[in-house]
């Protein structure tokens, strides 16, 4: 089944916020291999002029997830999970992501593209602080892979 192509240019409902946690921001940091004092220590950073731990730069992931999944769970998408890749991932940042932000995301698919049988289904998650102030852009394209047959 392809994906529906009149989902391009759907906006969704905004994410619940997303209180950023410094424990998160370290883990996060850890798994990633991101050892700047600035993503675990506050005094760090608080010495480099942020309020708190920075997140590494690709820490939207985790808050960009949850609007991809709402995507996913589009009843008249026409996406089988167990086919997708993900293809390319990107971030547009204002500022960076600090220990304490309230980060709301909403998501827009931006277009539909069909190439040898697969999909590619390009997204925006535009994460905005509690002020509604924009702080990171993530773009994502997922390719659904199309029949085997």
């Amino acid at each position: 089944m392809p994906v529906n192509p009149d989902l391009t240019e759907r906006a969704f409902a905004p994410t619940a916020p997303y209180l950023v946690g410094r424990e998160k921001v370290r883990e996060f940091a850890r798994a990633v291999l991101a050892t700047s004092p600035l993503h675990h220590d506050p005094a760090a950073a608080q010495a480099a002029g942020y309020a708190d731990v920075v997140a590494p730069p690709t820490f939207p992931i985790v808050i960009a997830e949850a609007t991809l999944q709402q995507l996913l769970a589009e009843p008249d998408a026409g996406i089988d999970f167990s086919r997708v890749v993900h293809g390319d991932q990107r971030f547009s940042y204002t500022r960076p992501i600090v220990a304490g932000d309230e980060l709301t995301a909403t998501l827009r698919v931006t277009s539909i593209k069909t190439l040898g049988g697969n999909s590619m289904v390009a997204s925006e998650s535009t994460m905005v602080d509690a002020d509604g102030e924009h702080v990171v852009t993530s773009v994502s394209t997922l390719v659904v892979r199309g029949d085997d047959s």
